[in-house]
């Protein structure tokens, strides 16, 4: 692993705070949609993964997803350990391969999984054992649902940014650095 560049943790920086003020607006959505009515507010999800899935599709470095994390939920403080827990699932994919590889499928991997673990983490909260079948069907569906999109929203805004040669010094230096693959992720993935 290489050594963390001061590009790579303001890089980080500025996507967990923007990701946390975010995520401000988010909290407070969720949490009025709850008191309301609590099966819509799943359909939120998604958007506490987007922090992690910009900087870990923008940088492609180890641990990114996980520091974005751990900054989003200083800014919104009360909620640190829930960012950390978000970020883990986008992390995840990675990590277990040993952030050897970063292909696009692996983002969605980490957002199916963490869509379908949330509800049954979540099932007491939302009260699932007293909706019918079909309610807690739609519920499993929302979540999977709105964690996909949140991380298909995140892998655009971070193609534009990279587009736009954001972050370019944060970035891992891979054969795509040198001219030699496709991408310019660590071994040229994409």
């Amino acid at each position: 692993m290489s050594r963390a560049t001061t590009a790579y943790l303001l890089t980080c920086a500025a996507i967990g705070v923007a990701g946390g003020v975010m995520l401000w607006g988010a909290t407070a959505l969720s949490t009025l949609l709850f008191a309301v009515v609590p099966f819509v507010s799943v359909g939120l999800a998604g958007l506490w993964l987007m922090p992690a899935v910009i900087a870990l599709r923008l940088i492609e470095r180890p641990l990114a997803g996980l520091l974005v994390g751990l900054i989003s939920g200083l800014v919104v403080f009360p909620y640190l350990a829930t960012n950390l827990w978000w970020a883990f699932f986008a992390e995840l994919p990675f990590l277990i391969v040993l952030y050897r590889s970063w292909r696009t499928w692996q983002y969605y991997a980490g957002a199916a999984v963490v869509g379908v673990l949330y509800p049954i983490l979540a099932a007491v909260s939302f009260d699932l054992a007293s909706m019918t079948i079909g309610a807690q069907v739609g519920f499993f569906a929302l979540s999977v649902a709105s964690c996909v999109g949140g991380t298909a929203l995140g892998i655009v805004i971070a193609d534009r940014l990279r587009r736009a040669g954001v972050a370019k010094l944060a970035r891992r230096r891979g054969l795509a650095g040198r001219g030699l693959g496709r991408g310019s992720g660590p071994a040229g993935q994409h």
